[in-house]
């Protein structure tokens, strides 16, 4: 067997559970192969809900919720799917899942092909490329009238070579199943571009080839029910994210002054977005580029809560988070019960991260009252900020971002694998 484990919480006795078909004790798997989504596990068992969480060996000694856990379970750090496959088959002997949730990014399509193994509702393997393959998504975008950057595969040569033709430079090659910036490449060239397609080699098919629009970027977490938009918060990177890890600097990002003309247009073009991909429920971290003509184009999406602490961001200056409320979510579809998401606030929110030269920089000199959390964390500097005012909120950040130019900041090279 390759997956192993232990039982927490309440004692584990057969002759004691209710029957497992009963809705009012859902029983959920959870994967993770970063550590993340402690606020998902904790609201569900806060729901009655019996947790297990299965993760990989080298994350057995994180920071988990471990009292809202029933069983933790532990796969190899280098598995096959057979062997998850096989594991989770094992557990279902006794265990009737009624959801399997990935709380990464890189664990949806393990989710997906548990899901059609077990037969488990929720989106199946086909479905879930759309929220995991770049070129899938942004097909399926297109043919829904979203507007996207013009694209290609990267399969027929005589395709590319016609598309970088009449298609003008710059252009992005892209991997098509990593997250955030890891791995992309921006080509100003034509002969680059073939330079890059060589160094790939038989990888080059897991790639694409877009044109490069240059604007700011925007990012839109959202909570979808019943195919509909029930919750959204818009922001704007300070930096785009492929330049903080390309050529290094701070990674912020801050809620759009509400009801601008910026606010209104994206959340229109998010609302697009989620009627063009069919997306049934859940949550969704999608991110856009505004040209120089105010249009916003679609870059990707992904079926999960943001990261880089956007979650806390958003509870500072709304008082909703999303794991939370994507548990509260899946638990109420199990039971038929129908899901309304809590009051919120409309203040502002903010977030800072940088590298530190420091093992553990000290950041109590960044002492304005709107500072409502800090990281902490080896080489690594980090607030959100929160406040009733965009302009306070704004001011704050950038003041802040030229003091932690000379407080903190360091750079390394862009990873090639993500980290967290």
């Amino acid at each position: 067997m390759a997956l192993s484990g232990v039982r927490l919480g309440r004692r584990f006795d057969h002759d004691l559970i209710p029957d497992p078909r009963s809705r009012l004790q859902p029983i959920i798997l959870c994967l993770a192969s970063y550590e993340k989504g402690a606020e998902f596990l904790r609201e569900c068992r806060n729901l009655g809900a019996r947790v297990h969480l299965a993760t990989l060996e080298r994350l057995k000694d994180a920071d988990w919720p471990r009292e809202a856990i029933d069983g933790f379970w532990r796969m190899p750090d280098e598995h096959s799917r057979a062997d998850i496959l096989n594991a989770v088959s094992w557990l279902a002997r006794t265990e009737r899942f009624d959801r399997i949730i990935a709380l990464d990014e890189f664990d949806l399509e393990t989710a997906a092909a548990l899901r059609e193994h077990l037969r488990i509702p929720g989106m199946g393997e086909s479905e879930t490329r759309f929220y995991r393959d770049k070129l899938a998504m942004r097909e399926r975008a297109r043919d829904g009238g979203v507007l996207v950057p013009p694209f290609t595969g990267i399969f027929h040569h005589d395709d590319l070579r016609t598309f970088v033709d009449t298609t003008p430079a710059p252009w992005m090659i892209k991997p098509r199943t990593e997250a955030s910036a890891v791995g992309i490449r921006k080509i100003s060239v034509a002969e680059e571009v073939l330079t890059v397609l060589d160094e790939l080699g038989d990888r080059q098919s897991f790639h694409l080839l877009e044109r490069f629009i240059a604007g700011d970027v925007y990012h839109v977490d959202s909570i979808v029910n019943d195919g509909s938009v029930v919750f959204a918060e818009a922001h704007r990177y300070a930096s785009p994210p492929f330049h903080v890890m390309h050529r290094g600097g701070l990674f912020c990002t801050r809620t759009l002054p509400r009801g601008s003309e910026e606010d209104i247009a994206i959340r229109r073009a998010n609302e697009a977005l989620v009627g063009a991909m069919g997306f049934r429920r859940g949550v969704l971290h999608t991110e856009f580029i505004r040209d120089e003509e105010g249009r916003f184009w679609f870059v990707e999406t992904a079926a999960r809560a943001g990261g880089a602490h956007i979650v806390e961001t958003i509870e500072a200056a709304t008082g909703v988070n999303l794991w939370r409320e994507w548990a509260r979510l899946e638990v109420a579809t199990i039971r038929g019960q129908p899901y309304t998401v809590p009051p919120s606030r409309h203040d502002y929110g903010g977030v800072l991260i940088s590298l530190a030269r420091q093992e553990w920089p000290d950041t109590s000199a960044y002492d304005a009252p709107e500072v409502t959390w800090r990281m902490r964390k080896r080489h690594h500097a980090g607030l959100i900020l929160a406040s009733h005012s965009s302009d306070r909120l704004d001011a704050l950040l950038t003041q802040y971002m030229v003091r932690y130019q000379e407080d903190f900041y360091a750079s390394m090279p862009a990873p090639d694998k993500p980290t967290a």
